[in-house]
């Protein structure tokens, strides 16, 4: 995809606002779905208590709710997050964006990540919610983001996502070039952390992302207005 080929309003749409900060409040969350509302973005990721008012917030706007599960180290049970999962979409939520157990996969234990992975997307096709794994790239080695793009594809997850945004680094075009080449056409890719300007979302997208988190659309879609003549 050249970087002339997609426009501010398209752009929009495979966006997904991340308000995540640890100490966000209810008036970040309702400035961030006003935001999201006005540019038309694809969807806002907010954490999993803030669920339901953001639903609430979002009615009628064509926005996705997007829960955040076992974020932002992916530590917990695979119950817990299947539960986690499962209230969130209860409440609301379209999408749930879960951080797999980093640690189980570097120590090998791709069963736990296998597991993890399948029962959230159990629960999410119950309710026809959409399913994005974070692999945390930051941490891990290529055959590692391999590996774990494989087990996503096993468990049949819609999206791979590069980081929570929160750990020591964020997306790379590399890493998003291998995630595609691994899901090819049989999920989507997800670009998120670290990416706060136009030329930085356009370069994920080339790279073969379909979607961008970002905590900064605002400047993005701004930016691309003017690059556009809008």
């Amino acid at each position: 995809m050249g970087r002339a080929a997609i426009g501010p309003e398209e752009l929009a749409r495979r966006i997904d606002h991340a308000v995540l900060k640890p100490d966000m409040t209810f008036r970040d969350l309702e400035r961030g779905c006003r935001e999201a509302a006005s540019y038309g973005l694809r969807g806002i990721c907010v954490p999993p208590w803030m669920v339901e008012h953001a639903s609430k917030l979002l009615k009628g706007s064509g926005v996705r709710v997007c829960s955040v599960v076992g974020f932002p180290l992916g530590f917990t049970f695979p119950d817990v997050k299947v539960r986690e999962a499962e209230l969130s979409l209860g409440q609301g939520a379209h999408d749930i964006d879960m951080v797999i157990n980093v640690s189980a996969l570097k120590s090998g234990s791709y069963e736990v990540v296998l597991e993890e992975l399948e029962g959230v997307v159990e629960v999410a096709r119950e309710s026809g919610g959409v399913v994005k794994a974070i692999l945390e790239v930051c941490y891990l080695t290529e055959d590692e983001i391999r590996k774990a793009c494989e087990l996503a594809l096993r468990a049949g997850v819609d999206y791979v996502k590069t980081s929570t945004g929160l750990g020591p680094g964020g997306a790379t075009v590399e890493a998003v070039r291998l995630m595609r080449s691994v899901v090819g056409d049989r999920a989507g890719v997800k670009a998120a952390g670290g990416i706060r300007t136009l030329e930085q979302a356009l370069a994920m997208l080339e790279a073969g992302a379909d979607l961008i988190g970002t905590s900064t659309p605002g400047p993005i879609l701004e930016e691309a207005r003017r690059a556009s003549g809008g």
